[in-house]
C-alpha cells in the first residue's frame, strides 16, 4: 500500500485531505486531554475539583466584600462521589450561570492585570466537564444574589463540540426551599468517578487554604463522617486589600507583545505611546526612554575635543576659505563667530557644529545684512568639521590610554587609536555609530593590533575602551520614528524594547496585588501549626513579563511539629495552595538550593530540603503567575521570581537562625546555672564549717553570678515589697503578676489591682536599668499566703525568681 507521502502529488489528494480537516473546540480538546487540567485520575480529579470550586468561591466572596464562609462536603453516591460546595458570595445572575459553568475559557479576569486566583476561565467548567465525562450526570447549580427572595437552579452539561452549555433543566426556586443554606451565594453539586486515595492531599489543600486565607471560615466533611472539620477564621484578619487593574511595566514586556501593543495603540508618537500604554511612565521617563531609543536607532555622534586639540585659527581659516561672495568683513565675522563658539565648547559633535553654524549665520546677517543661506552653511559646516576632525587620533589616544592598563605601551595604544579613527573616517562623515557598530570598530582594531603588533588586547581592555569612547559620544537630536513606522519594523521595535530595558524605571505599583502581608502569614501559621517560633517576610514588588509580583515567605519551627524527616513545604500562588508537582516547582528548587546549615538546620549533604521540626511557606502573588501547565500546580523557573523567593526565605530564615542561636545560648546558660546552683550551697556549707561562722545567705548570689534578673518578695507586718534587681547588661521591662486573696492597699505608682473570682491580681511592669533595682510596695492582711510571682518578658534561663 503506498504511503500518504507517495500519493500527495496525485490529483485530488489535497482536496481529500482538506475535507478531513476541521476546527477543534477548546472543550473538545480538553475532553481528550483532561490530564492537562489536573483530572488525570479519580483521586487527583476529586482534589482538583475541590480546589477549583473553593478558589472560585474565595474570589467571588472577597470581590463582593464578604468574609468567606465555605463548606465542602464529599458523599458517596452509588458508584460515584458527590461533591457539594457552598459559599456565602454574591451569587451569579441567571444569564451568567450557564456560561460560567458550561463554557471553557469564559471569565472576567483573563485580560486584567490584577491579582486573582482564577484567570483563564477553565477551572470550574473543567470540573463540570470531568463530572459529565465520568458519571454522565449534569452539574447542579443553585445561586442567589443578595436581596433576592428566590434562587436560580440549573442542571447542565457542556456541549464539547461547540464549547457551549447545554441546559437540561432550569427553574426559579423559593429561597427557603432551595438547597442553598445562606441567604445569598452559590451551591454546586457534581457527581464523578473518584476515590479517596488522595485524602492526604485533599486535607492538606484545605488546611493550607486556611493558613493562607486567615480571614476565611472553611468547613469540610468526608464520606462517612458525621462531624464537620472546622477551620475557623482569625477574627483579627481583614479581607485582602482590594486590587486595581494596571498597565504593563516596560521592563517586563516581550518583543511580540510590544509589536502587538504598537499596532493597537491610538498614540502616534513614541512619548504618547509610552505614557498611555505602560505603568510608571511619565513625561520625564518617556524622554529618557526616547533618548536611549535614539542611541539604539540612530547611534551616537562622536564629540571631539575643540580648543584643546585644534587651534581656533584653523577653524576660522577653513570656514573663510569655504565661503565665497559674501564680503570680506561679513565672511570674517561669520568665521570668527563659529571659531569662538567652537573654542568655548569642551567637545564638538557634528550636530552641535551645525547648530553653531546656523546661529553664526543668523547673527552675521543681523549685523551685516548679508544672507548666509543653506548652501553657504553646508559648505562652512563641512569645512569646520574637517578642521575639527583633522586629528581624531590624538583625541582617541587620550581615551584609549585612559581606558587601558599601564602595561600597554605607547605604540600599542596609538595603534589602537589610529585603527579606530580610521573606521570613523570611512563612515558617512557625521562620525555616528551605534553601540553595536562601535564594538565592531574596537574589536577589529584590537584584532589587527594583536596580529601586527604581536600583543594581547583582552576582553576587559576592549570593553573599557568601548565604554570610554561611547561615554564621550553624544545622543543625536533626530526625531524618533512615529509609532506606525516602529510597528512595521521588527528591528526598530527591538531597538525600542532595548531602550525601555536600559532606562531606570521605578517598580510597578502594588495596588494591583494583594499580598497576605508578613503579619497575616505569621497569623495563618500560628492558627494551624503549634510551634515555638514563627517568622515571616514580604518582599517589595518586582516585575516579570510586564507583570508585577510579590513573594512572601514564612517559617514555623519546633513545638508540636514533626521532628523527624524533611521539613514541610507550603507552596502558594495567589493565595492558592499548590498540591501537586512539588518537584517541578521553582519554589522547591530554590528551597533545595539554599544552604540550610547556615541557619542551624540539619541538611544532609548540604543540599536539598532541610530536616527537622520546621514548616517553610512561600507565596507568590502576581497579576499573571507563570505556571508550568494548565493545571496550575507548579510555578515555572523564572529567574526573577526565583531570586525573590530566595531573598524572602533567607529574610525569614535569618530570624530563625537568631532564635536558634539564642536558644542554644540559653541552654548552655541553663546548664551552667544548674551546676552553680548545685555547687553554691555546698561551698557555703564548707566555708561555714572551716571558719566556724554562720552559714552565708546565698539567696541572691546565683543571680549576681549569672547576671540574671532577680525577683524577691519581702513581707513584714502586712507591708509587702516586690524587688526587681537587674544584674544583666541591658535594660529590662518584665511584667510581674502577683495573686493575693484580699484586696491590696496603698499600691505604689505604676501597679494595678483587679479582682477576679474572689482573688486580686496585682500587675506591675517596671523598666529597670542595668545594675539598678525597682521596688513595688503595698499593704495587705498579715495572715495572707502568697503564690510564686509570675514573670513575663524574661527567659527562664535569665531569671532568678526567689518569690
Amino acid at each position: 500500500m503506498p504511503s500518504m507521502q507517495s500519493t500527495l502529488g496525485d490529483e485530488g489528494i489535497a482536496e481529500e485531505l482538506a475535507e478531513s480537516q476541521r476546527q477543534i473546540s477548546i472543550a473538545e480538546f480538553f475532553e481528550k486531554n483532561k490530564h492537562m487540567l489536573g483530572f488525570d485520575s479519580g483521586a487527583r480529579g476529586l482534589v482538583t475539583a475541590v480546589k477549583e470550586a473553593v478558589d472560585n468561591a474565595l474570589d467571588a466572596t472577597e470581590e463582593a466584600g464578604f468574609k468567606p464562609s465555605i463548606s465542602v462536603e464529599i458523599k458517596e453516591s452509588g458508584d460515584y462521589y458527590r461533591l457539594v460546595i457552598e459559599d456565602n458570595g454574591p451569587g451569579i445572575t441567571k444569564e451568567q450561570i450557564p456560561k460560567v459553568f458550561g463554557k471553557l475559557l469564559y471569565g472576567s479576569r483573563f485580560h486584567k492585570r490584577e491579582q486573582s486566583r482564577g484567570q483563564q476561565g477553565i477551572g470550574i467548567s473543567a470540573a463540570v466537564l470531568y463530572s459529565q465525562l465520568t458519571s454522565g450526570k449534569p452539574a447542579k447549580i443553585t445561586s442567589s444574589t443578595p436581596g433576592s427572595d428566590s434562587a436560580q437552579y440549573f442542571e447542565l452539561v457542556i456541549d464539547t463540540d461547540q464549547n457551549e452549555p447545554e441546559i437540561r433543566h432550569e427553574e426559579e426556586q423559593n429561597l427557603a426551599r432551595s438547597s442553598l443554606r445562606p441567604t445569598h451565594g452559590t451551591h454546586i453539586e457534581l457527581e464523578m468517578e473518584a476515590n479517596m486515595r488522595a485524602r492526604s492531599q485533599l486535607l492538606r489543600y484545605i488546611k493550607h487554604t486556611a493558613v493562607v486565607n486567615p480571614h476565611a471560615e472553611i468547613r469540610f466533611k468526608e464520606p462517612g463522617d458525621d462531624e464537620w472539620m472546622e477551620f475557623e477564621r482569625d477574627v483579627e484578619a481583614d479581607l485582602p486589600a482590594e486590587t486595581e487593574e494596571i498597565r504593563p511595566h516596560p521592563h517586563g514586556v516581550e518583543l511580540g507583545t510590544l509589536l502587538k501593543m504598537l499596532a493597537q495603540t491610538d498614540s502616534h508618537s513614541v512619548s504618547g505611546f509610552l505614557q498611555t500604554e505602560f505603568t510608571r511612565v511619565g513625561k520625564k521617563t518617556a524622554e529618557n526612554v526616547i533618548e536611549n531609543f535614539r542611541d539604539n536607532h540612530f547611534g551616537r555622534e562622536a564629540a571631539w575635543r575643540g580648543p584643546q586639540a585644534h587651534e581656533e585659527a584653523d577653524v576660522k581659516i577653513a570656514v573663510e576659505d569655504a565661503v565665497a561672495n559674501k564680503g570680506a568683513d561679513a565672511t570674517a565675522a561669520f568665521a570668527e563667530t563659529i571659531a569662538e563658539k567652537v573654542s568655548d565648547a569642551d567637545r564638538i559633535s557634528h550636530h552641535r557644529l551645525r547648530a553653531i553654524v546656523r546661529l553664526a549665520a543668523e547673527e552675521t546677517e543681523e549685523e551685516f545684512g548679508t544672507s548666509f543661506g543653506e548652501t553657504v552653511q553646508e559648505n562652512a559646516l563641512d569645512a569646520g568639521w574637517k578642521a575639527i576632525t583633522n586629528d581624531r587620533v590624538t583625541d582617541l589616544y587620550e581615551l584609549v590610554d585612559g581606558a587601558t592598563s599601564t602595561r600597554k605601551d605607547d605604540e600599542t595604544v596609538r595603534a589602537l587609536a589610529e585603527r579606530i579613527a580610521a573606521k570613523f573616517e570611512s563612515e558617512d562623515g557625521y562620525d555616528r555609530a551605534t553601540a553595536k557598530k562601535l564594538r565592531e570598530y574596537v574589536a577589529r582594531a584590537g584584532d589587527m593590533t594583536e596580529e601586527r603588533e604581536e600583543v594581547t588586547i583582552g576582553e576587559t581592555a576592549r570593553e573599557n575602551v568601548f565604554d570610554a569612547i561611547w561615554d564621550s559620544m553624544v545622543t543625536v537630536p533626530d526625531e524618533a520614528p512615529k509609532v506606525n513606522a516602529i510597528a512595521d519594523s521588527r528591528d526598530t521595535a527591538s531597538e525600542l524594547l532595548d531602550a525601555m530595558k536600559q532606562t531606570d524605571i521605578i517598580s510597578p505599583p502594588t495596588n494591583c496585588l494583594s499580598p497576605i502581608t508578613a503579619n497575616l502569614v505569621e497569623a495563618g501559621l500560628r492558627k494551624e501549626y503549634d510551634a515555638d517560633f514563627y517568622a515571616a517576610a514580604t518582599r517589595d514588588a518586582d516585575v516579570h513579563g510586564g507583570d508585577p509580583f510579590i513573594v512572601e515567605a514564612g517559617i514555623a519551627y519546633g513545638g508540636e511539629l514533626k521532628a523527624e524527616g524533611s521539613a514541610e513545604l507550603l507552596r502558594f500562588a495567589n493565595r492558592v495552595p499548590l498540591v501537586y508537582q512539588r518537584g517541578a516547582c521553582a519554589t522547591t528548587d530554590v528551597i533545595k538550593s539554599i544552604g540550610w546549615r547556615n541557619y542551624n538546620l540539619d541538611q544532609p549533604g548540604g543540599r536539598g530540603v532541610p530536616n527537622g521540626p520546621v514548616v517553610i511557606m512561600v507565596h507568590v502573588a502576581s497579576t499573571n503567575v507563570p505556571f508550568t501547565s494548565e493545571s496550575k500546580d507548579a510555578v515555572a523557573n523564572v529567574p526573577a521570581i526565583e531570586d525573590e523567593i530566595e531573598l524572602a526565605i533567607r529574610e525569614a530564615a535569618r530570624e530563625l537562625k537568631s532564635y536558634l542561636n539564642k536558644r542554644q545560648s540559653l541552654k548552655k546558660r541553663q546548664k551552667k546555672q544548674s551546676v552553680i546552683a548545685t555547687i553554691l550551697p555546698e561551698m557555703a556549707q564548707k566555708l561555714s564549717d572551716v571558719t566556724g561562722n554562720d552559714e552565708l545567705d546565698i539567696g541572691d548570689s546565683l543571680a549576681r553570678i549569672m547576671n540574671n534578673v532577680l525577683v524577691e518578695r519581702e513581707v513584714e507586718d502586712g507591708a509587702v515589697s516586690l524587688v526587681v534587681e537587674n544584674h544583666s547588661g541591658t535594660n529590662e521591662s518584665p511584667k510581674l503578676t502577683e495573686i493575693v486573696a484580699t484586696k491590696p492597699e496603698n499600691l505604689s505608682d505604676g501597679a494595678t489591682a483587679v479582682e477576679m473570682d474572689d482573688e486580686w491580681f496585682v500587675t506591675w511592669e517596671p523598666t529597670v536599668k542595668s545594675g539598678e533595682e525597682a521596688v513595688l510596695e503595698y499593704r495587705i492582711a498579715e495572715d495572707v499566703s502568697f503564690d510564686r510571682v509570675t514573670v513575663e518578658g524574661i527567659e527562664d534561663e535569665r531569671l532568678t525568681n526567689n518569690t
